[in-house]
């Protein structure tokens, strides 16, 4: 594949995700007869930048769910799980499933999910209180690599019973597609490329968000709710 990046940056991954979004939106509402009203969940904090341009051109709410990896002490960057903030746990097909949990695996459980609720913390005061009940449910991230957090974040939310969920995201492997079909209703990806290597590599810039930038971003979405409403 060519070398170049595929997004200039997150903003310019939303924007082009929000015009395919608004495209398949509108099929399910006006082909298929699917009433349900959309809500955008981002993953934090890189989902949320490119969360924001599919909420304007749907003109819908803009909510978080936040996921964390679970890693081991000799291999951070190796998910072998899960876990979003309110304790739903995935583990990743690595693990047997019907063994005991060892106790470094409890350990790492807990910190990832004790990250995640951190994060909630800082970030929920600029969110909307949205009911997903009913609701068509898109899920974005700013890139798939193993799609343990997304897959975690989507289980959870799907105990709310919303009507359908999506899996957003610009770019993921192609070789991880069908696993992820089995977590959501849709998955919507708009490049897939092999070999992937890494999320950063597909875009010319990536710098890692703040919680400060994040906040804003939510807020301004916030408010926009608010003076809609009155």
């Amino acid at each position: 594949m060519s070398s170049a990046p595929l997004f200039s940056d997150r903003l310019d991954a939303g924007q082009q995700l929000a015009q395919l979004l608004f495209t398949l939106v509108q099929q399910l509402q006006e082909s298929e007869g699917v009433s349900a009203q959309p809500i955008v969940y981002a993953l934090p904090r890189g989902g949320i930048p490119v969360a924001v341009p599919v909420v304007r051109q749907l003109n819908c709410p803009l909510d978080i769910v936040v996921a964390k990896k679970i890693t081991t002490a000799h291999n951070p960057e190796l998910a072998i799980g899960a876990v979003t903030s309110d304790g739903h746990v995935l583990w990743s097909r690595l693990k047997h499933r019907g063994k005991r949990i060892s106790s470094s695996r409890q350990t790492a459980l807990h910190q990832a999910q004790k990250k995640a609720q951190q994060q909630l913390e800082q970030l929920k005061v600029a969110c909307s209180s949205v009911n997903p009940r009913g609701a068509l449910a898109l899920v974005i991230d700013d890139g798939i690599a193993t799609g343990m957090t997304m897959a975690a974040a989507t289980s959870a939310l799907r105990e709310y019973e919303p009507a359908e969920i999506w899996i957003c995201a610009p770019v993921a492997p192609g070789g991880l597609m069908r696993w992820l079909e089995q977590w959501g209703d849709r998955v919507v990806v708009l490049h897939t490329p092999e070999p992937f290597i890494s999320v950063s590599r597909f875009y010319a810039e990536f710098p890692q968000v703040k919680t400060s930038e994040a906040l804003v971003y939510l807020q301004q979405e916030l408010n926009k709710g608010v003076i809609a409403t009155n």
